[in-house]
């Protein structure tokens, strides 16, 4: 081969060898990462399947009308099972890759809490965006990491309580998972009493990852309540109002907002169900009142046309906007440090009828709750 050509094919693969290189590079650049840990097996599957769900349709339509400051989001999701060890297992395994600017849409006031204790959040100067809980303790004392888009349990708890109040209902007991989520239920109940002067006239437990409700039910019915308020994920909160009202519990029947009511229906049955009150953090999703209800209802369907509209879904689509707000306050090639700051920029933001706000010092974006009714045919009634 003459010189010049060796020469000349030897440039070509170099140009080739570095535009391929570029490519690559601009690939990197040109994908924003963020991950999720959800419960998409055990007693909470069904939730986190409808957890990621409402994340994702919101990054897909993002993605399609090209991504933030021209970058693809790119979502890292992992299943937990719901167990604490897995929680914090997988957080440090994910917090470890330096691509990850931002977390979203965890599950579990428990999973989330021991988070926290170990300091996996703090050490990776990283912030967990719209966490599917509304626990205390991820709420105070005071901590950076955290931006709810939820009102608390504490907050659910007061308005449920002072809507029975209202009813002239006092004589309330509490079905608590025996858990962080479920003490935090339970404390918020009876802190709610007590600025009324009352008391809970029985309160019982359950194991978490059980349904074993058995001796919850002969407590709480012994007690003879006027209501039960549950703090309680979807199956052992419709094994609890199927025992319950077979042993002839006849209390007005609550729920805290993390259940699913369709779950309920199905698990529980129609006939234990009907009545069931269940406090909400986000608005009613059914109805296209709000220009975000409407925008929801056309991206799932254009991106998940066989899912059903419902709280849990449309919750973390909320939460979803708030993240790609703040990534594009972050501006081009975010970093952890940059989505706290934008995070914290972000001020009675409009959702689309929904505002949300935070602050050096706030966290918890919005105290929304109302509470919504089972329906005799299966529905949630506002």
């Amino acid at each position: 081969m003459h010189t010049g050509l060796k020469t000349r094919t030897r440039s070509r693969w170099i140009a080739c060898v570095g535009l391929l290189a570029g490519a690559t590079l601009a690939s990197a650049q040109e994908t924003i990462t963020i991950a999720q840990v959800a419960p998409l097996s055990g007693v909470l599957a069904s939730t986190g399947h409808q957890m990621v769900l409402g994340g994702k349709v919101y990054f897909d339509a993002v993605n399609d009308a090209g991504g933030v400051h021209g970058a693809k989001i790119r979502t890292l999701v992992l299943d937990d099972g719901y167990k604490v060890d897995e929680t914090l297992r997988l957080t440090r395994e994910l917090v470890a890759k330096p691509e990850v600017v931002a977390l979203f849409g965890f599950a579990g006031t428990a999973n989330i809490g021991k988070l926290l204790e170990e300091k996996v959040l703090a050490d990776a100067g990283i912030a967990l965006v719209a966490p599917y809980t509304g626990g205390e303790l991820l709420r105070k004392p005071f901590n950076p990491w955290i931006f709810h888009v939820r009102a608390g349990y504490a907050d659910e708890a007061e308005h449920m309580v002072k809507q029975l109040n209202t009813q002239g209902l006092t004589r309330i007991a509490v079905l608590y998972q025996n858990d962080a989520f479920g003490k935090a239920g339970l404390a918020g109940v009876e802190s709610a009493l007590q600025r009324r002067g009352h008391k809970l006239v029985a309160s019982a437990g359950y194991e978490r990852n059980t349904t074993d409700v058995d001796a919850a039910v002969k407590v709480i019915r012994g007690a003879a309540p006027q209501a039960v308020i549950m703090v309680a994920v979807n199956k052992p909160a419709a094994a609890f109002a199927k025992q319950y009202r077979a042993a002839g519990g006849g209390g007005q029947l609550f729920n805290i907002s993390v259940v699913d009511p369709a779950e309920l229906v199905k698990l529980g049955g129609i006939e234990n169900v009907r009545g069931l009150g269940i406090s909400q953090v986000v608005p009613y999703p059914y109805r296209h009142s709000l220009p975000v209800v409407r925008e929801f209802h056309e991206t799932l369907k254009k991106y998940a046309p066989k899912e059903e509209v419902n709280y849990t879904n449309f919750e973390e689509y909320l939460g979803a906007k708030v993240l790609v707000e703040a990534l594009r306050r972050a501006g081009p090639k975010p970093t952890r440090a940059k989505v706290m700051s934008a995070l914290e920029s972000i001020n009675n933001y409009n959702l689309g009828g929904v505002r949300v706000s935070f602050g050096p010092k706030e966290r918890v974006g919005s105290r929304f709750v109302e509470v919504t009714v089972i329906g005799s045919e299966g529905k949630l009634l506002k």
